[in-house]
């Protein structure tokens, strides 16, 4: 495994929508190509990465009418975790341990080449799963630990605005969940 590099199993065929694609146009591409995320790409730079919790994110800070009008460059994180094709794969899996990352964009002199994900990883060193697996615990009990957190200043109950059963926070005396905080 540790002569095995990023280019060996990276994805070079990525799924890349231009910059000023509109969210709902990324998220159609994504259910159309069943993938998770898209590479923001314009004249073969990356410049920026856009997945599935980044619409869901916009969908519910916004209205479903904005995801026709927010471009996706608008929304992408300005710094892009990503990594040479050079690199082992020990590297990658330890960059997105790090990170909590699922996928690394693979970049060699300045140009996107492909894009490296942990199923990749697994369908040529499936003897990676029990690393892997613990990376996913770590990410699952760190969500966990935000869980417990947040709970710690919410309360669970009926939102006195719209009737759900949800965790509620005191919003100017009245207790709402987070949609109606949101919308407000």
């Amino acid at each position: 495994m540790n002569k095995g590099l990023v280019a060996d199993v990276m994805t070079r065929d990525f799924i890349a929508v231009k910059p000023r694609a509109t969210l709902l146009e990324c998220a159609k591409k994504m259910v159309r190509k069943k993938v998770g995320s898209l590479l923001l790409v314009e004249k073969k730079r990356l410049v920026g990465f856009i997945s599935q919790r980044d619409i869901l994110w916009a969908l519910v800070k916004k209205s479903k009418k904005d995801l026709e009008t927010i471009n996706a460059i608008d929304i992408t994180p300005k710094k892009i975790a990503k990594i040479s094709p050079k690199r082992t794969i020990e590297e990658a899996i330890n960059k997105m341990k790090k990170l909590k990352f699922e996928r690394l964009p693979v970049i060699h002199e300045n140009k996107i080449v492909g894009m490296i994900t942990i199923k990749d990883i697994l369908s040529f060193h499936p003897e990676l799963y029990p690393e892997l697996e613990e990376f996913a615990k770590i990410r699952e009990e760190s969500n966990k630990l935000k869980r417990i957190k947040k709970r710690d200043k919410t309360t669970e109950g009926i939102c006195e605005e719209c009737g759900n059963y949800d965790l509620l926070h005191d919003f100017n005396g009245t207790l709402i969940c987070e949609s109606c905080k949101n919308s407000t």
